[in-house]
């Protein structure tokens, strides 16, 4: 049984989800084919991106790094899920603990700043389209990338830094499915004031100003669009952002519903469930079933390795 004393944490014990005795066989089984599908639909995306030198644009190579991270955050989240649902609870190191915490947050702050860099792709595209081959080059696109990955990295390992000197004196029990920010800040016996305020100030440059953005090239996006003549001409300009759109309002949706309206027990971890589990398995489903370039080239490379084959 987990334990509480006044000794250091060394593990700790995620409690998981409650009352799965009769039904736990099916979640592990359920999160298993989830898992599998989600690894193997985004690196088809990656794959299919590389292989078709009709994708190779900045809005499909930006595709291609969502994919990356869609991969990265289901690997960080749903294995040790397994393992908690299997065994209805599971001890983690807390080293294990930390680390998991570092890469969920890298990955999902990654996912804003790439979504938001998408966005200004689209803008470029039909609110600029004379200039957006001169502006979106592939050396802008690479330093973007680099860009959000070496700004996550610093905003990270600060928060990480600030949090290895708090003492954790117990308890040790973690009322989730895997090590996130809030309930790991239960279980220290510090003053955590500092680590709260600064979480609050770095949020703003990782989620809040992204947010913006997305929010101001949509606006641009949809008065340029409503100023095209023919619906046809509408649809068509309104087809190529469509894919992004829904992602993005998957991914943000789920984010304000747990943060803006906090819930405890099962509800918040079903509620966690929609930004590490769904969204990643829902992305490339997503594009690859709205978009005709991803399903064209998908129907060129299953027709190349069968004759290959």
């Amino acid at each position: 049984m987990p334990h509480s004393n006044s000794s250091v944490v060394t593990e700790i014990f995620l409690l998981g989800f409650n009352n799965l005795q009769n039904i736990k066989i099916f979640c592990f089984l359920l999160l298993l084919i989830i898992f599998c599908v989600t690894v193997c639909g985004n690196l088809l995306i990656i794959l299919v991106v590389s292989y078709s030198r009709s994708l190779h644009s900045p809005m499909y190579f930006f595709l291609t790094q969502l994919s990356f991270t869609d991969i990265l955050l289901s690997t960080i989240i749903v294995p040790n899920m397994l393992q908690v649902v299997l065994y209805e609870g599971s001890f983690v190191s807390f080293k294990g603990c930390l680390t998991q915490f570092y890469c969920f947050s890298a990955s999902e702050s990654l996912e804003c700043l790439l979504l938001t860099v998408m966005s200004y792709d689209r803008y470029q595209a039909i609110c600029n389209p004379l200039k957006y081959t001169l502006v979106m080059d592939l050396t802008f696109c690479i330093k973007a990338v680099l860009l959000c990955c070496g700004m996550i990295f610093a905003v990270m390992l600060t928060i990480a830094v600030t949090m290895s000197y708090l003492w954790f004196c117990g308890p040790n029990v973690i009322d989730h499915f895997f090590c996130e920010f809030g309930p790991l800040l239960e279980l220290s016996c510090s003053d955590t004031f500092f680590l709260k305020i600064e979480d609050m100030i770095f949020a703003v440059p990782c989620v809040l100003c992204p947010f913006i953005v997305i929010i101001v090239s949509y606006v641009y996006i949809i008065f340029t669009i409503l100023k095209i003549p023919s619906v046809s001409g509408r649809q068509k300009t309104f087809s190529t952002c469509s894919s992004h759109l829904a992602v993005v309002s998957i991914f943000y949706g789920s984010i304000i519903i747990i943060y803006l309206f906090p819930n405890k027990g099962n509800v918040k971890k079903i509620l966690s469930l929609l930004y590490t589990v769904v969204t990643p398995l829902l992305n490339p489903m997503i594009y690859s079933l709205s978009n005709r370039d991803i399903k064209q080239a998908f129907k060129k490379l299953k027709s190349k390795m069968s004759s290959a084959l």
